[in-house]
């Protein structure tokens, strides 16, 4: 197994219970660790790190998978070092206090909310919350009534209301093919509702360049599926690196991975059953109201539905069917060619490399339970994680400096995966 991806796999158990205990990052450092050297040696002690939850959170690295970051408690950084001087394994330091780091950015994003205050638009100057959110979905239907619709489909855990908007080029056309896209999945993954945003500017405010990917088709978007997560990592800079739901999982852990919640093969592989871990499964299928919703719009639209899209970070990667298996789907020849459409138009227009493939080989762990995998089950074609470029010291925490340049080129693959799908499947 590829080293990179495995230390990813076992990385996730680590850090929804290092945050539950302490909440405190303080001290924190990150070593960027070399993985080429005795790789197969190095992964599983890196692995093994990653198992003392306490004390280690093992991260991708930014140098592909030649690399991983590890995220080491001040307590342990000692022991740390001369481990890797006993092994003889190169690293360097990254980031010498996450906790001032992420104090930093906090203190940061509340002088952009300031700076920037909601005026009826969203750019791309900070991340906006959950709130602002759907008061910008709903205000982009009132400016554009014929083209725009808002449907509240269902509530977070906390109460939050769920939105999609529907997108059109106007002309009341009924029955056209869709094209659903979802966000903010994963608490931590700013990046991806920011994204969605970004796409919705461009479908109702660029139609004049963008209107071959409205006139057989209809867009449906979600754009922060698990609200009560997004809003927690906005509270302080202790929170803000959570990942799962906030709906009690036991009596001392709070929440569950949502991406591995689906009643598609769930549990069977890559999901924990530990309440305390970063990809607890859930104690059954669709235990989350949040991914019910989703499973609830996938079904809706499964008989009109061409491509399922769902964002999170941090790749970069294209990912299609399947992640439960170490298998591909039989027409895996017409997942391979939109997802090299989105590849290759990034790579013409910014140069930046995107992985892409089958998701349990490409990132050499499995995931069940993910909603890509439920979605092409029930019969969206074309069905794709995306995972967004990384960014800060730890990948998930691109500044706010960095969202224009990230959300532009995502869009970039996007409406060329788009595209590529809406010239394949036309009409009936």
């Amino acid at each position: 197994m590829d080293i990179f991806w495995a230390l990813v796999a076992l990385s996730c158990l680590s850090l929804g219970a290092s945050l539950q205990k302490t909440n405190i990052y303080e001290g924190y450092k990150v070593y960027e660790v070399s993985t080429k050297a005795r790789s197969a040696d190095n992964g599983l002690f890196l692995s093994e790190l990653a198992k003392n939850q306490t004390y280690y959170e093992v991260l991708p690295g930014f140098k592909g998978r030649t690399s991983a970051r590890v995220m080491v408690h001040p307590e342990e950084q000692l022991n740390f070092v001369q481990l890797m001087a006993h092994r003889s394994v190169s690293y360097e330091v990254v980031n010498h206090n996450v906790g001032l780091t992420l104090s930093r950015q906090f203190e940061k994003n509340r002088m952009l909310r300031q700076s920037y205050p909601y005026n009826g638009r969203l750019g791309t100057e900070r991340y906006y919350t959950h709130s602002e959110i759907n008061q910008f979905i709903e205000d982009v239907a009132k400016e554009n009534p014929r083209r725009a619709f808002i449907k509240t489909v269902g509530k977070s855990y906390e109460g939050r209301l769920l939105k999609t908007i529907t997108i059109t080029n106007g002309d009341s056309r009924r029955n056209k093919n869709v094209i659903l896209v979802d966000g903010g999945f994963h608490a931590r993954e700013w990046i991806s509702p920011a994204t969605v945003v970004y796409l919705i500017n461009q479908l109702v405010y660029n139609l004049e360049e963008n209107g071959d990917l409205l006139e057989d088709y209809d867009w449906v978007i979600l754009p922060v599926v698990n609200p009560d997560g997004y809003e927690y990592t906005q509270i302080s800079e202790d929170t803000r690196m959570w990942r799962k739901t906030r709906k009690p999982s036991s009596s001392e852990c709070v929440g569950t991975d949502p991406n591995r919640n689906f009643d598609y093969h769930w549990r069977e592989s890559g999901a924990s059953d530990d309440p305390c871990s970063n990809t607890y499964a859930g104690s059954k299928p669709f235990s989350e109201p949040e991914a019910l919703v989703v499973s609830d719009l996938i079904r809706t639209y499964s008989d009109r539905g061409q491509m399922y899209l769902t964002l999170h970070s941090y790749g970069p990667m294209i990912l299609y069917p399947w992640g439960w298996i170490d298998e591909v789907p039989e027409t895996v020849d017409d997942l391979d060619e939109v997802a090299k459409a989105g590849y290759e138009a990034i790579l013409e227009a910014t140069g930046t490399v995107y992985e892409y493939g089958p998701s349990t080989t490409t990132i050499n762990y499995a995931a069940a339970g993910a909603s890509d995998d439920y979605a092409f089950n029930e019969g969206f074609p074309i069905s794709f994680t995306m995972e967004l470029p990384p960014g800060g010291d730890d990948g998930f925490d691109p500044p706010a400096s960095d969202i224009d340049r990230l959300v532009k080129e995502s869009w970039v693959g996007i409406s060329a995966m788009a595209r590529r799908v809406v010239t394949k499947y036309p009409l009936a």
